[in-house]
């Protein structure tokens, strides 16, 4: 039902007040139980009924009694191996990599059945953190329904086969066609020098690289800036001011698991006569992990973003586009961000999601004019997480 004092609702008949929606929305939660009554009602409640009831549980209770149980076997080792003790864990050393995100981990098993997973404490980059989509990940792995071998189309279906089947089918066209091979960004070494092998024996290939979440407007101003086509690498823990345009880098930007350990150490007070810990200014259009977790919150209108980002940087570094397409409030919220940013040059970082190659740029100048580079972020040590 919608509500009439801070104009929320719960769907679009709601918004438009639909009145066929309106009309069952009351009885949504009904706690009437006049529905039970009339169910049960029909029962006479004698004697004869209740032997017929009793006699049908007895009898299902009897032919599930009598269903077979499936056996299973537990199977001793003939040769046990050394590093395997039943009932002590143990844990190997793996990496995650999915949908752009990465964290270095430790996976626990059990005769060799992996049941948890942790972060690497030893890893430089994730620091021992891992993301709630590598701690379920170990679900996939008893997965009834996943694919567990390749499979060919055979007209409207998929059907199983083999490996051996596929480079049967596959070899012989290599040499006369155009090969792509299509990956999302790669940081595995291995897996590098395997498509590098295969692209030196057939050169007709070509490799793309797309990932869904696209971070190439920030690669392209860094190009153009630096000559290195590669992500920074952000130093959240050296920033007293952080200046954020739509990145939830707390939640989904880049490589939240390293920026939200690296965040976190910003805001530790560690030193109660010194007390002091970062500030956290986010530019947004909708809620984010990280704008629920700023000091300050400055909301614009997604086609406000690049204006707002023009205005920070007119303010700072001076002499870019107009900034009159954004509203007041805002205006004047990021004007009192860019006084607090001219008093923390060198320990201040500006960063920003947009896909904008041109509101990249300005916020590189921004960083640049504000001295970050080499203290909250350094691209002589870039991230390859986005390529």
């Amino acid at each position: 039902m919608k509500h009439k004092t801070d104009n929320i609702w719960i769907g679009q008949k709601d918004l438009v007040q639909d009145q066929e929606f309106l009309s069952t929305v009351d009885s949504e939660f009904n706690s009437d139980s006049s529905t039970l009554a009339d169910a049960t009602s029909s029962l006479s409640g004698n004697r004869r009924d209740f032997l017929k009831f009793l006699g049908f549980g007895l009898g299902a209770a009897t032919i599930a009694a009598g269903c077979d149980i499936p056996v299973k076997k537990a199977i001793p080792y003939v040769i046990k191996p050394d590093e395997i003790v039943p009932g002590i864990a143990n844990y190997y050393a793996s990496s995650f990599v999915n949908g752009g995100d990465y964290c270095s981990i430790l996976v626990k098993t059990r005769e060799g059945r992996p049941i948890k997973i942790e972060g690497n404490a030893l890893s430089p980059v994730t620091k021992g953190g891992t993301s709630a989509r590598a701690q379920a990940s170990v679900l996939s792995l008893y997965d009834t329904n996943r694919i567990k071998g390749p499979q060919v189309k055979d007209g409207a279906r998929w059907k199983d086969t083999t490996w051996q089947e596929i480079d049967k089918m596959m070899v012989p066209t290599l040499s006369s066609n155009g090969i792509r091979i299509i990956s999302h960004t790669n940081m595995s070494p291995t897996s590098k020098k395997a498509i590098a092998e295969f692209v030196a024996k057939y050169p007709n290939t070509k490799v793309v690289t797309y990932d869904p979440v696209s971070a190439s407007a920030l690669l392209d101003a860094n190009q153009l800036n630096f000559g290195v086509r590669a992500v920074p690498s952000y130093h959240f823990d050296k920033a007293s001011v952080i200046v954020s345009f739509n990145a939830d880098f707390l939640g989904t930007w880049i490589s939240p698991i390293e920026y939200a350990a690296d965040f976190a150490k910003g805001r530790a007070i560690n030193d109660v006569t010194k007390a002091s810990m970062s500030r956290l200014i986010q530019v947004e259009n909708h809620m984010s992990l990280t704008g629920s977790n700023a000091d300050n919150r400055i909301l614009v209108r997604p086609s406000e973003q690049g204006v707002a980002i023009a205005h920070l940087y007119n303010e700072i570094v001076g002499g870019g586009p107009s900034s009159d397409g954004l509203n007041d409030k805002a205006k004047k919220a990021i004007s009192k961000v860019a006084s607090e940013l001219k008093s923390k040059q060198g320990s201040s970082l500006v960063v920003s999601a947009s896909n904008n190659v041109s509101e990249q740029l300005m916020i590189n100048a921004i960083n640049n004019a504000l001295g970050n580079y080499g203290t909250t972020l350094d691209i002589s040590m870039p991230s390859y997480q986005r390529q």
